[in-house]
């Protein structure tokens, strides 16, 4: 049997691109489950899902974009999940191409913006760093950290759900659990349009918010990519401050053993954290149902 698909939509205040985004949808996926997430709008989006035949959850109040996906993954009855942001960004037409790599295996695939797809220079920049830095925590090559537009199986995506934040941004969590997990995640290159309306991402705001997801996720699933760094930083310094103590007045300064003593300390709550995160982890592996196919998990 094929797969059912549900395309989810978290929306706050797009009626205006709702109305052109939601026929295009439905031609382009006649068969599909279209759930339109409303965080509490005041323009209108509810009736625009009505006159369209779309169904609409609706939040009684502001909750955040990360809480609509997770309304959607679990109000959503199919096999494979959709997310797209309801701004005009993404092109209905691009979801055959992100559909197609499902068939070789991958659990979850992203449609990775090209370069002139950024909205300012300055969030071209922030996303390349994101990406490196997420890149490193996961050891994979992360190509868009923060793309909202994703075809995922829900079984899998809905093992991390509760790891996802109620802001932004979900895309940064699902993508370094998916990675630290193991499953198999793609990328398609597209190109994202021009959004309808203003935006609601505050760059400031919003990147630190980023920055400390990578951080916090990353000190989840590999602790030791953290601790390790500051363990041998402070190593570095305490080391360098005793030579320079020692040549200038043949001592050994009570800085250099603080320092010495705090790589020591990082490294070994580096271990510990390490460990946790193991004994964590394994029960999650135990209880996820295996998946018939090629996918096959490591």
């Amino acid at each position: 049997m094929s797969p059912t698909i549900s395309v989810i939509l978290p929306c706050r205040n797009e009626a205006a691109s709702l109305e052109a985004l939601l026929p295009r949808i439905r031609q382009a996926l006649p068969a599909a489950e279209i759930l339109v997430v409303d965080d509490a709008s005041d323009d209108g989006s509810a009736a625009v899902c009505a006159a369209n035949g779309v169904r609409c959850i609706r939040h009684p109040y502001r909750k955040g974009n990360g809480a609509a996906i997770k309304s959607g993954a679990r109000a959503a009855a199919g096999d494979i999940l959709i997310f797209m942001d309801a701004d005009g960004q993404h092109d209905p037409a691009d979801i055959p191409r992100l559909l197609e790599p499902l068939d070789d295996g991958f659990d979850m695939v992203v449609g990775a913006r090209r370069s002139a797809s950024q909205a300012t220079l300055a969030r071209g920049i922030a996303n390349r760093i994101y990406n490196r830095l997420a890149s490193y925590m996961t050891g994979q090559p992360i190509l868009d950290l923060t793309s909202g537009f994703r075809i995922v199986r829900a079984d899998l995506f809905r093992e991390f759900i509760y790891l996802l934040p109620n802001e932004f941004s979900y895309p940064t969590t699902i993508t370094m659990a998916f990675f630290r997990a193991g499953y198999h995640v793609g990328y398609v290159p597209i190109t994202a349009g021009q959004r309808i309306g203003k935006s609601h991402i505050r760059p400031l705001h919003d990147g630190l918010r980023f920055l400390l997801i990578i951080f916090k996720i990353g000190s989840l699933y590999s602790p030791l990519k953290i601790f390790v760094p500051v363990a041998f930083a402070f190593f570095l310094l305490g080391t360098g401050y005793w030579v320079y103590t020692y040549s200038v007045a043949a001592r050994l300064s009570i800085m250099t053993v603080f320092m010495l003593t705090a790589a020591v300390v990082v490294f070994l709550i580096g271990l510990v954290s390490e460990q946790i995160t193991l004994l964590m982890y394994r029960p999650m592996m135990t209880l996820s149902p295996p998946v018939p196919g090629p996918s096959n998990r490591e």
